[in-house]
This record gives structure tokens, C-alpha cells and sequence, in this order.
């Protein structure tokens, strides 16, 4: 049986072969490789991150699947009185956090906090831009929370300049829940065994893209021009099979005879 995905090696020497030029092993992969080796390596994870890049919203870099009933793959607790939170725990800036968060679908319950029972608060939270909070509610806020301490349940979610925090508004009266979507960021290959985060059978794309900028390096325009147009058709089968929507309705032709 076949491995699911295939390893950073051998994506580099499939390009390799093509070129006719020497092909590396698992011992001269990592400071063995010379010159045009070395940019067929470049080459391999450029095109990996051209493709993590082309959607939001690739089904191989989801962080997992839904968690209970809620619509989200992570979910994170609030504190009473503590306006923000990190995206992702233990982060320290924008090159660890998550790649994309799904802010139009986040919700915050007490379902799963400890010592609440049903029935529980359950709601939905609105996206607003910091911009729009502070125009109309950041002073009222303030307010409360330098005068009478009066916090609510929040309404809506705001994200921080650096998109690693969100902040609640009105600050957590209480202790809740917030389940939201995230996405990972793709993470560079390295290692001659490193291997991609997409099924095997989309390799083929990848491997179109590379050869699109190595046929420019080598200034052959007209092989450049084949293998983006093969890109470009794969990279739209990736799409219709991995994150196309689900349909909204279903028809039945099937007659009926009474």
C-alpha cells in the first residue's frame, strides 16, 4: 500500500528527473544539493505555498473537525472582567498564530463550563471592526468597567490590530465558551521526509507550478505558458473537490405512478 502523501524529496527529484540533471538522496538532501537542486528545492516549496494561498479556506488546513454541537474546530474560555484573548494559545506574534479565522460563524455558550446548567445562554457573535467599536461602544464599556463594573454577556467579537487577539463586547460577565473555525498556516518543507498536507493525487499540481518557474528560470516561455495552464486547471479541480459548498437543495426526478 502506498503512502497517502508524497515527501518532500520525492517532489524534488520528480522535477529533477524532468530536467535531466542529478537527482538527490535522503543523505545529500540537506546540504548536498547544488545549484539548480538547490532551486528545484526553492521551486517545490513556492509552489506548495502558491496553492495553500490561492483559498482561504483549504479543508487540509483546517485545525480539526466541528467540536460538539457547535459550529467550530477550536473553542476558547472567557474570563469574567477579561475583554481579550489569544487566537491560539501560547502565541507571541503573527508568525504563530492562525492562518485564517472564520469570524462570520463564531459562537459563544455555557454548554461545557463547568458548574452552568441548562438552560444555557447559546448566541452568536457579530464581527464588528475595531474602527466601528470605538466609534459606539468602546466609552460606554469603559465606563462600566472603571465605575460599576457592570459587564454583560458578549454580543459581538472585534480583532486586534496584530490579528491575534479578538476582543468581546461587552467584556464576559461570566465564564463562556467561544467556538470558532481556524485554519493553520502551512509550514515550510525542510526535511528530505517532510511531506505536503494535501492527498497524494493533487501532487500533480504542485508539481505543475514548479515546473512553471523553472521553465522561467531557464527562459523556455512556451513550456512556462503549458505548465501554468495546468496549474490553473488543476488548482480549479482542487477547489470543486475540497471546498466547493455543499447544495442547498436536492431534486428527485423519479416518477410517481398512482
Amino acid at each position: 500500500m502506498t503512502a497517502p502523501f508524497r515527501t518532500y524529496l520525492d517532489l524534488t527529484n520528480t522535477i529533477l528527473r524532468e530536467l535531466n540533471e542529478v537527482e538527490l538522496t535522503s543523505g545529500s538532501f540537506a546540504s548536498g544539493a547544488k545549484g539548480i537542486q538547490k532551486l528545484v528545492k526553492d521551486n517545490i516549496n513556492r509552489a506548495y505555498f502558491d496553492i495553500c494561498n490561492a483559498e482561504d479556506k483549504w479543508s487540509f488546513l483546517a485545525v480539526g473537525d466541528p467540536a460538539d454541537n457547535y459550529y467550530g474546530n477550536v473553542s476558547i474560555e472567557t474570563a469574567s472582567g477579561t475583554r481579550w484573548y489569544n487566537f491560539k494559545s501560547g502565541t507571541s506574534n503573527i508568525t504563530t498564530v492562525y492562518s485564517i479565522i472564520d469570524f462570520d460563524n463564531i459562537t459563544l455558550t455555557e454548554e461545557g463550563v463547568s458548574g452552568k446548567t441548562a438552560p444555557h445562554e447559546i448566541r452568536k457573535l457579530y464581527p464588528v471592526t475595531l474602527e466601528y467599536w470605538n466609534k459606539h461602544f468602546a466609552i460606554s464599556e469603559a465606563v462600566d468597567k472603571s465605575g460599576t463594573q457592570a459587564y454583560g454577556i458578549p454580543e459581538r467579537i472585534i480583532r486586534s490590530p496584530k490579528n491575534d487577539k479578538f476582543g468581546l463586547s461587552p467584556i464576559p460577565n461570566g465564564v463562556f465558551k467561544v467556538y470558532f473555525f481556524a485554519y493553520n498556516q502551512p509550514t515550510e518543507l525542510d526535511a528530505a521526509t517532510d511531506t505536503i498536507v494535501f492527498p497524494k493525487q493533487y501532487t500533480t499540481v504542485l508539481l505543475a507550478r514548479a515546473r512553471y518557474y523553472m521553465h522561467q528560470f531557464k527562459d523556455n516561455i512556451s513550456q512556462s505558458q503549458l505548465a501554468d495552464a495546468e496549474y490553473k486547471k488543476g488548482l480549479r479541480t482542487m477547489r470543486e473537490q475540497l471546498i466547493e459548498p455543499f447544495p442547498d437543495s436536492m431534486t428527485d426526478d423519479r416518477t410517481f405512478v398512482v
